[in-house]
């Protein structure tokens, strides 16, 4: 996504005086002094992504009152009335449409475990609260675990693996909002001793791996991307903002819902097959839809714009 934002600033660079970027790893302290620091710098509007919905609040607010303009991306905060736009993917859909497809594979009865994102971001609870609607509609779908990863392929791998050695074959399959941590518990049961075909149903997106994995050890999955895309749309919303334009609230980018060949289930269909998605000569760490272009490669991009 960061690199959406980066390619988009590219584009942009002749109307642009300078974009600064900061990083706070998802530490909502340091997220809300990096703002402080750019309103005390006056910058003319600001992009944010919150780490968290609640913690990132009054640091939005304290932006409108000085007036300067806040688009979001990927994440929101509670307060709707403080920013201007929030451009996403839906994560409702993503929550839902995945927690369907992991139903009809089990053919509606079965122990899985959910493997959330960053406890309390607006993407990990939206969809985690929409799968759950979807689980609880089946009786005989049991959810024994529900673990976060924030969303780290490690942390992923770290957690399954332990809930292997807890629960072992009972886990009939694994609910991830995410191939970032659904990859690392695919590594999780390879290292188990789950040979080709013997993993259990995963659902999780984006993240090459995933597909990777999936297409090697032809492991059923369901992957609904959330695409980074949305960096680069929410770049060129800033423009529209200064310019005086109308924009919406909310602007939603599309998914597209990727399904392991033979997988489809009667209410979800394939857009296009894991087979043909994964990216086998490209790195794993690609995460996919990055609007960034198709011969995109995270290790060797770069972008000119003034900094």
């Amino acid at each position: 996504m960061l690199h959406g934002i980066q390619a988009a600033a590219e584009r942009h660079k002749l109307d642009l005086k300078r974009l600064i970027i900061t990083d706070a790893n998802d530490d909502p302290s340091k997220q809300a002094a990096d703002i402080q620091d750019l309103i005390v710098q006056g910058v003319d509007i600001l992009l944010v992504s919150p780490s968290t919905a609640e913690a990132l609040d009054p640091a939005i607010r304290r932006a409108k009152r000085q007036g300067i303009p806040v688009v979001l991306v990927d994440r929101e905060v509670k307060s709707k009335e403080n920013y201007i736009s929030f451009i996403t993917a839906s994560d409702q859909a993503l929550g839902r449409i995945s927690a369907q497809w992991l139903v009809e594979t089990l053919n509606e009865k079965g122990k899985i475990v959910m493997l959330g994102g960053l406890a309390g971001s607006s993407p990990a609870e939206n969809r985690i609260k929409a799968a759950m609607e979807v689980f609880n509609q089946y009786p005989e779908i049991d959810v024994i675990e529900t673990q976060y990863t924030s969303w780290s392929p490690a942390k992923g791998k770290t957690i399954m693996s332990a809930l292997i050695q807890k629960h072992g074959n009972d886990i009939a399959g694994v609910w991830s909002d995410s191939g970032l941590q659904g990859s690392g518990s695919v590594e999780a049961f390879i290292s188990a001793g789950y040979g080709k075909g013997e993993v259990p149903p995963h659902t999780g997106g984006d993240f090459n791996a995933m597909y990777q994995l999936g297409r090697m050890y032809e492991v059923p999955m369901v992957g609904v991307d959330y695409p980074p895309a949305m960096g680069s749309k929410a770049f060129d919303v800033l423009f529209d903002v200064l310019s005086g334009k109308g924009v919406p609230t909310r602007i939603e980018v599309n998914q597209q819902v990727v399904v392991s060949q033979g997988y489809e289930t009667k209410s979800i269909k394939a857009d296009v097959y894991v087979k043909d998605y994964a990216l086998m000569d490209k790195p794993a760490s690609i995460i996919m839809s990055s609007g960034v272009g198709k011969d995109y490669d995270p290790r060797t991009f770069s972008a000119d714009y003034p900094r």
